[in-house]
């Protein structure tokens, strides 16, 4: 007969081995394959087309995944197969790939050197700035640096990175959030205290992050 230690520690070591066994094998090297080249048996389309060599989207209504947090990727993929984020295109392909695939493509993706963006209207860039390193006190609209960091950076799993992405992707997502089309217990209620010129302000300056 085991003592109760030694019956503990079999149940805990069992435990992890469960766990351990349950957890998807993660290849990004499959993952690169998928993204530039796609899966033609499956109809799946090479993720490049849209998000650009490497993630680096050069296509402004789409975002640039290059160096994007894993966690936070693999999550949106996942998103995307619910109603949290139901998007016509992104819906339709993320309900295609198998679990294992998206943790795939996500460690991929971060391992890749996202390109700069920039600040494009000098007459905006101010307020984007006030907005995004204080907030805007009157709407209880806080600073997003409080969440992505002063650099854009963002905390894997929680918050994305947002430096460099593109302003008119970051405009549209601000907007579905407001509309309450991409749930979000944090951004909804934040972007509907928003106007459309702030959004535009602060997505500005957020795309001169660096």
């Amino acid at each position: 007969m085991f003592s109760p230690i030694v019956k503990s520690l079999l149940v805990a070591l069992l435990a992890v081995s469960a766990t351990a066994s349950a957890a998807p094998k993660i290849d990004p090297a499959k993952g690169a394959s998928l993204f530039t080249d796609g899966d033609a048996a499956r109809g799946l389309p090479a993720c490049v087309s849209c998000h650009g060599a490497g993630g680096n989207s050069t296509i402004t209504v789409n975002p640039k995944l290059a160096g994007q947090h894993e966690a936070y990727l693999y999550k949106q993929l996942v998103n995307f197969t619910t109603a949290d984020r139901n998007q016509p295109v992104m819906t339709t392909y993320a309900k295609m790939l198998t679990d294992e695939e998206k943790h795939n493509i996500a460690a991929w993706l971060v391992t890749q050197k996202p390109n700069p963006g920039a600040a494009k209207n000098k007459d905006t860039v101010e307020l984007g700035k006030k907005i995004y390193r204080g907030g805007i006190a009157e709407k209880s609209v806080p600073a997003c640096a409080s969440c992505h960091g002063a650099t854009g950076a963002g905390i894997p799993v929680q918050y994305p990175r947002i430096a460099g992405q593109h302003q008119d992707y970051t405009v549209a997502e601000l907007g579905l959030f407001k509309a309450g089309t991409r749930k979000s217990l944090e951004m909804a209620p934040i972007a509907k205290r928003m106007s459309d010129e702030e959004m535009k302000a602060v997505a500005d300056y957020m795309a001169g992050l660096k």
